[in-house]
């Protein structure tokens, strides 16, 4: 079975790590959510997320992928955590998929797993981090390195997580039971 880390930060989005963590585990993938600190985490709308873990309790586990959501000033956290931009250069060198949507793909810039790159997110973000290839395409997929705009394309986004996990079948077996 594959194991996704999805970390949290306070002021994170709501409606991306939800979406995330839903759809990924309709599709029968491991879902770790891991808080930078322990306890609940607000996001940006003042929803309140119980992780399932720390973030140093859930660096003991080897994963497949790391799916970061967005929101302000969750990425910003994300972007300052040593633990996780060491954690994402590591998953990167090894072959592992990276995955951010909305402000987070600046956790991926900072952490130099863009380098080379094309990437998407919120207009703007990756220019403010100097990163020149940005697709404005709503998921974009180079290699191991998976990114997205924004909340209205978290939907979208997560379904491409899975097909890179799981293939293409189980991610329109979930998509199929979302109706859309």
């Amino acid at each position: 079975m594959h194991r996704v880390l999805v970390p949290l930060a306070e002021g994170c989005e709501e409606l991306e790590a939800v979406t995330i963590i839903d759809l990924l585990r309709r599709a029968g993938i491991e879902v770790v959510v891991a808080g930078l600190r322990e306890g609940t985490v607000t996001g940006s709308r003042g929803v309140r997320i119980v992780p399932d873990l720390s973030l140093d309790e859930a660096l003991k586990l080897d994963y497949d992928m790391v799916a970061l959501p967005g929101g302000l000033p969750g990425a910003d956290h994300l972007a300052d955590d040593r633990r996780l931009t060491d954690l994402l250069r590591h998953m990167h060198e090894a072959g592992r998929f990276v995955a951010a949507v909305c402000a987070a793909p600046k956790v991926l810039a900072r952490s130099g797993v863009l380098r080379g790159r094309v990437a998407t997110a919120f207009p703007g973000v990756l220019l403010q981090e100097g990163h020149p290839d940005i697709s404005s395409d709503a998921v974009m997929r180079d290699g191991t390195v998976i990114t997205s705009r924004a909340a209205g394309t978290a939907m979208d986004f997560a379904l491409a997580l899975i097909e890179a996990l799981a293939g293409a079948q189980a991610r329109d077996d979930v998509e199929r039971g979302l109706v859309r």
